[in-house]
């Protein structure tokens, strides 16, 4: 690949110009001082519609109708939006997914849920690196419950495999708790494989999703996923704070055991009743009241991943990444990319570790351009595929080549 910026800003034009998902990079708002955009994975842009969609739901929704709005359109809004994301990203049937919470509280709700669902047992599966939440409440849950720890290690440009599941897996495993796509090096597990291979050993798999949902297509029906949580300010761009959702296979509703119970989760709220019965299926996850104002933005995104379509999306991820990668091996041979480069197991962003990484992006994000910095090296490089062109990566990559040197 040349390194000649008039030849390189000419070749993204032309992967431009044959991008069939091109259109929906005009439907996000626009960053004022923005030169290039590369964290999509962290936080993903606002939709152009989002803007009109919250003053719309002020004045007539939440103004219009006041508490009447719960009757009448917001009490149904979680399994609403959940049954979308399933179907149009988590290849999940209807009943199954709940849009509720922060990603944290349903980690923790989902775990409890395990440990209560598999008595007798008393060990847990983690990443020794995975994300610092995921990594905490499981071990605050193990600490009170006297559970033992089982650490996975893995490279540090890769993630969990069905090897390494295998390995740590026995009679004694409550549950597994992996990300799909790792945060940090954009590792794509074998997910159906790393299930089985839980599975085997009588254990619970849940998936962190959030890196992943929104970016690769994924089937937690077909592969036989027990539960599943991500956040949705990310790919589903659905903004800071934004609620995130969770999956409960439904042959698991008849025990699912909400370690918050309140009062939406009930099975009839409104009766006020002494006791708690649950809401049938995956509504009993519902705590409190759902962050109704939260989910605007979010249903925005969704519409625009839904025309797409999942696998167009996906396509655009690994062209995206791909050229990232090119341009990383011609502008930065200093540069280490600690991303697979085989694209069956890469999700939508990579991680490029460099020892000027961390004043790399400080200086970068003075410019205009934004990637984010991961402890020790890595500058990662997020690319959401509906909000991304090739010429804004263009652009970001020869400037943290620039920064970098």
């Amino acid at each position: 690949m040349s390194s000649n910026p008039a030849e390189l800003r000419a070749r993204a034009a032309v992967l431009d110009a044959a991008d069939p998902l091109a259109v929906y990079t005009a439907h996000f708002v626009p960053g004022d001082d923005l030169v290039a955009y590369l964290d999509g994975n962290s936080l993903g842009r606002p939709v152009a519609s989002v803007p009109a969609a919250l003053d719309e739901f002020v004045r007539t929704q939440w103004a219009g109708r006041l508490i009447r709005g719960w009757d009448e359109l917001w009490l149904t809004r979680p399994a609403e939006l959940g049954d979308r994301i399933g179907a149009a990203c988590l290849g999940a049937a209807s009943g199954q997914t709940i849009v509720a919470d922060s990603t944290s509280v349903l980690i923790f709700k989902l775990l409890r849920a395990a440990i209560a669902a598999r008595p007798g047992r008393d060990e847990l599966v983690i990443l020794r690196d995975e994300f610092p939440t995921d990594r905490f409440i499981l071990e605050r849950l193990a600490d009170d419950h006297g559970l033992t720890v089982r650490w996975v290690d893995a490279p540090l440009d890769a993630g969990v495999t069905p090897e390494l599941a295998s390995d740590v897996v026995s009679e004694r495993t409550i549950a597994a708790l992996f990300s799909g796509v790792a945060y940090r090096s954009s590792w794509w597990a074998d997910m159906p494989a790393v299930t089985a291979a839980v599975q085997a050993a009588g254990a619970l798999m849940i998936w962190d999703c959030s890196h992943a949902v929104g970016s690769v297509p994924l089937e937690l029906d077909a592969w036989g996923v027990d539960y599943a949580v991500g956040c949705s300010y990310k790919y589903l761009n659905g903004g800071p704070g934004a609620p995130a959702w969770a999956y409960v296979a439904e042959r698991h509703h008849a025990t699912l055991r909400n370690p918050i119970p309140g009062w939406l989760g009930a099975a009839a709220p409104f009766s006020m009743t002494e006791g708690f019965t649950p809401a049938p299926g995956v509504g009993s996850l519902v705590s409190g009241t759902p962050p109704i104002l939260n989910m605007v933005a979010l249903e925005q995104m969704l519409r625009l991943i839904e025309t797409a379509g999942i696998d167009a999306i996906r396509a655009k991820s690994i062209a995206l990444t791909d050229y990232a990668i090119e341009l990383v091996d011609s502008l930065i041979p200093g540069a280490t990319v600690s991303t697979s480069r085989d694209a069956a197991r890469r999700g939508s962003h990579l991680t490029i570790d460099h020892p000027n990484a961390a004043i790399a992006v400080e200086r970068l994000w003075a410019r205009g351009v934004i990637p984010d910095f991961r402890h020790p090296s890595g500058v990662r490089i997020g690319l959401s595929p509906l909000s991304t062109s090739f010429a804004e990566v263009e652009r970001g990559i020869r400037a943290l080549a620039d920064a970098l040197s």
